[in-house]
């Protein structure tokens, strides 16, 4: 953590956040947050890696436009983030797998969650070689060739940290739940799947979860640009993709603000390490 100037002013520090798809043809949301002198704050946030970029050059998100897939540029990315904050990056926190090693299937990391949290609802993905496969290798080494190093749980971490997050155990934390929180948009026929309800019921309920987290994250990160939509201005279950994709970027900016404060723990071994809020084992 950077040492606190004279004056007691704290010195300006950044955390991406990245929601990063797995694949190149799905978007990811992106989150860039700062702390000042008043607490953090959201500098952008964005529903893919092209559209932030385009904030950072100086062109607004449009809402009515789709976001659109493409593979991660870390250079790019961090180059975005000095033009936005005038500092570089403190720490970048991902929900992907990553692994100083590459990926081939489940890690020692996947199995402590599933452990841990999957009585919680809260396992995860088994990684394999295609999934997210070489996305995760490419991003880990270029963000290491550009001093952001991966975080595990080997006490040798120096500057710039690069960590995995895994927002569904996180908002049990954020959230103060015992049960993962129903608000993925694509699992919406699953979570109430003996009830049916109406797509607009759905929508309905999936925005209460978007509003619990949003006020969540809004007591943590101020200045947060995402308006969520009223209910009867939802017309499809899709257009509420991108508003997930931004609060997971947020989420996952929210693990690396509790990462750099030294507020976190992290599930695995020396090659992959996944790191949550340090409460959660309170």
């Amino acid at each position: 953590m950077p040492k606190e100037p004279e004056g007691n002013q704290p010195t300006p520090v950044q955390v991406l956040g990245i929601d990063a798809a797995w694949t190149a043809h799905n978007p990811s949301g992106v989150a860039l947050v700062q702390r000042a002198a008043d607490g953090w704050q959201c500098l952008a946030l964005a529903p893919s890696y092209d559209s932030f970029l385009a904030i950072a050059a100086g062109e607004p998100w449009d809402q009515g436009r789709k976001a659109q897939g493409s593979e991660p540029d870390p250079e790019a990315l961090l180059e975005a983030c000095h033009q936005l904050a005038g500092q570089p990056v403190d720490c970048v926190s991902v929900d992907m797998p990553l692994a100083t090693t590459p990926i081939t299937s489940r890690r020692a990391a996947d199995t402590a969650i599933a452990s841990l949290f999957g009585p919680k609802g809260c396992a995860v993905h088994s990684p394999s070689a295609l999934r997210p496969g070489a996305i995760a290798d490419q991003l880990r080494e270029r963000f290491a060739e550009l001093g952001v190093a991966l975080h595990t749980t080997t006490p040798a971490r120096q500057g710039p940290a690069l960590i995995e997050c895994y927002p569904h155990v996180a908002l049990l934390a954020l959230l103060n739940r015992n049960y993962r929180v129903p608000y993925k948009v694509s699992r919406s026929a699953l979570y109430w799947k003996a009830e049916r309800p109406p797509v607009a019921e759905r929508v309905r309920r999936l925005l209460a979860e978007f509003t619990a987290i949003h006020q969540a994250l809004s007591q943590r990160i101020s200045a947060i640009p995402l308006t969520l939509p009223q209910p009867r201005e939802v017309t499809t279950l899709s257009s509420l993709k991108p508003v997930e994709d931004m609060l997971d970027a947020l989420i996952c900016a929210w693990i690396g603000i509790e990462h750099l404060e030294g507020r976190t723990f992290g599930l695995g071994d020396t090659t992959a390490a996944i790191w949550l809020p340090a409460n959660l084992m309170g």
